[in-house]
């Protein structure tokens, strides 16, 4: 038995199965986790999905309000995590990255636990382990366990919708270079599902407001700075300069991708004070120029060689002044 048809026997073997996804939601951990739903209640069994905290509003269109929440709701995430006997971790590699309060739970829970993943040195706590490096995301591997499993006939819109969403939103609009010939073949797939692509496309992108697009133009004439002798643009934003712009969750995921626009650009980096410690989005260009090494040697971070991130304990200013004084070592002169 292959490790798909492995995992969907394990669904139709179990009662009570809860999905969870990694803090501080992005398109990929949304999508893979309403497109294994939705896939899940069309073999006729039911799923809750359990998250840490909630997906920036920019993605409410996908219908959000199932998930249940643990910064708002952790009554019912931890008796779904305890009632459970089938835990799906979707889009994570360690059990840190759901956040403290549902680590504990999940680190509890001895029922089967199965990962689905795309990112490096995965840890070995699940009982199934489907983690592929090289694929484009999470929700590129839920097509292929639809696929692989025999179930492509399951396969419609709406499960198709939030899976294109996810592969969309974790290879930069199919930008990155590890989008390979399978990621194409998997869209084509979920065309064929009758998932509209322009619809999700406009959803995503012509869904600004006002306060959000002020905080981005401020950021590029007011805070950028470039190091021109290493082509690395960073982009800082302290909690003050945050609340006057009526920052929300997501306002500024865009921000290292258009700095990474501008050209010549090797590397993007762009970090927020939130929650009292310096969140950090690292973005570059080619295989040549990886980031995810110095966001894990240096911010406690990593992820993929073009797409990472990290986080800092120091102020503003004195995360600043680390970053410029690392990047000559990772983006030397040339």
């Amino acid at each position: 038995m292959n490790i798909y048809k492995q995992i969907e026997a394990a669904i139709q073997a179990a009662s009570n199965i809860v999905i969870t996804a990694h803090k501080s939601a992005d398109g990929d951990s949304i999508g893979s986790s309403l497109g294994l739903l939705h896939f899940i209640e069309k073999l006729g069994k039911k799923a809750v999905v359990c998250h840490p905290d909630k997906a920036p509003d920019f993605l409410d269109w996908l219908d959000t309000t199932s998930i249940i929440l643990m910064d708002e709701n952790p009554e019912e995430v931890t008796a779904q995590m305890q009632q459970a006997d089938l835990i799906f971790c979707l889009d994570y590699n360690a059990t840190n990255r759901v956040g403290p309060e549902m680590q504990t739970l999940l680190e509890a829970a001895t029922c089967k636990k199965i990962m689905i993943d795309h990112h490096l040195n995965p840890e070995e706590f699940p009982t199934i382990t489907l983690s592929e490096t090289t694929a484009s995301s999470t929700s590129q591997l839920i097509v292929d366990l639809i696929e692989q499993s025999d179930n492509l006939e399951l396969l419609d819109e709406k499960i198709g919708t939030p899976l294109y969403l996810g592969i969309l939103t974790d290879t930069g609009s199919f930008r990155f270079s590890y989008v390979k010939p399978r990621t194409h073949e998997v869209l084509a797939k979920l065309l064929e599902a009758g998932v509209e692509h322009h619809l999700i496309h406009e959803k995503l992108s012509d869904n600004n407001t006002e306060t959000r697009l002020r905080l981005q133009g401020y950021a590029m004439s007011k805070k950028l700075e470039i190091l021109y002798e290493n082509n690395v643009g960073i982009i800082s934003l302290s909690k003050e300069e945050l609340a006057e712009y009526n920052y929300k969750k997501g306002d500024t995921d865009s921000l290292a991708n258009t700095v990474l626009s501008i050209k010549g650009m090797k590397a993007a980096i762009v970090f927020t004070e939130r929650d009292g410690i310096m969140k950090i989005s690292f973005r570059s260009k080619g295989v040549e120029n990886p980031v995810n090494v110095l966001a894990k040697e240096h911010f406690n971070g990593g992820g993929h060689a073009n797409a990472s991130g990290g986080m800092s304990d120091l102020t503003v200013d004195e995360t600043l002044e680390k970053l410029k004084g690392l990047i000559p070592q990772y983006f030397p002169k040339g």
